[in-house]
């Protein structure tokens, strides 16, 4: 083997190193930010959620916020309103006077509302990304990259606060040019909430003259 090959041969194995370290240390950061999240009995986020696309030339903003306390969920979003009772999903949207009830999805790929904070673990190929500060907090970004090929997701960049190991921010870009970003404005934790926050009473709105489609 010549020392040019010899050479190649060793630049490319340093590169190599340098990848699997940095997937691990990728790796262990998300860990670290899965821990925080499990050990809070409750979590309540108000977000900036925008869709853009370049292609079509689109984009829109919006505010909404979520309460998740383990699988069950309550988000506002488009001026609709989302409850997960850990059985069934009712949709609430007051624009067509309707509730949709449905089952939970079982599709793997849908970043819902309880995993949006948790659904790194699984499916993706890690890589150590950017150091921004923002405001003062430096934010350190993963790039999450779906193992599956078929996957409509190209590249999910999570940032996450350095010191609190909280996900500030989550950018996914998609095959078809679309880049959704989900930027995290508050993060609160163990909040007392009211007992009956995760009960939907189909019957008050139904007496309001809301229209019920079961799925």
């Amino acid at each position: 083997m010549s020392s040019k090959t010899l050479t190649i041969v060793f630049f490319l194995a340093l590169i190599f190193s340098a990848n699997a370290q940095n997937s691990e240390k990728a790796k262990a950061l998300l860990e670290e930010v899965y821990n925080k999240v499990i050990s809070y009995d409750n979590i309540g986020i108000d977000f900036k959620y925008t869709l853009e696309n370049t292609e079509a030339d689109t984009k829109s903003e919006t505010r909404g916020n979520a309460t998740l306390n383990g699988d069950k969920y309550l988000v506002e979003l488009f001026g609709s309103t989302q409850l997960y009772d850990g059985s069934k999903v009712y949709t609430v949207v007051p624009d067509n006077e309707e509730v949709i009830i449905e089952d939970k999805s079982d599709d793997e790929e849908t970043i819902t509302p309880s995993k949006m904070l948790t659904f790194y673990r699984e499916g993706h190929n890690y890589q150590w990304d950017v150091l921004q500060t923002v405001q003062g907090r430096k934010i350190q970004y993963v790039k999450l990259i779906p193992i599956d090929s078929n996957s409509d997701i190209n590249s999910i960049l999570l940032g996450i606060d350095a010191e609190t190991k909280h996900i500030y921010k989550l950018i996914e870009t998609g095959k078809n040019g679309t880049k959704t970003t989900i930027t995290v404005n508050s993060f609160k934790t163990n909040q007392p909430l009211p007992k009956s926050l995760f009960t939907f009473d189909v019957a008050k709105y139904e007496d309001e003259g809301y229209y019920i489609i079961r799925n």
